[in-house]
């Protein structure tokens, strides 16, 4: 699995939690360790848009313009699919 995957469902995660921003998710996975630039952040949003994973608008915010991503029903698929493998993935390796 792929650095990407993980932070893909992180993303996915949150998104599928309620509406989310960028800069909302760079805060929540710094609380986990990751520490991820808007220069990885932003066009990862992008390709999971483009994969039709979230979709997103813009929206208006304490005076500033700020795109808010939400998941879609492909996203909550590729979710709950990611969430399966992982949990057959941690049940493997802890042997459990």
């Amino acid at each position: 699995m792929k650095y990407r995957d993980f932070l893909s469902l992180h993303i996915l995660h949150h998104a599928s939690e309620g509406p989310v921003t960028g800069s909302f998710l760079m805060r929540e996975l710094e609380r986990h360790g990751y520490r991820i630039s808007p220069g990885t952040m932003y066009p990862l949003l992008h390709s999971l848009e483009r994969e039709g994973l979230l979709k997103s608008h813009w929206e208006v915010k304490d005076g500033k313009r700020v795109r808010v991503y939400e998941i879609t029903e492909t996203g909550r698929r590729t979710l709950d699919e990611g969430k399966e493998r992982l949990r057959e993935l941690c049940l493997e390796l802890l042997g459990e």
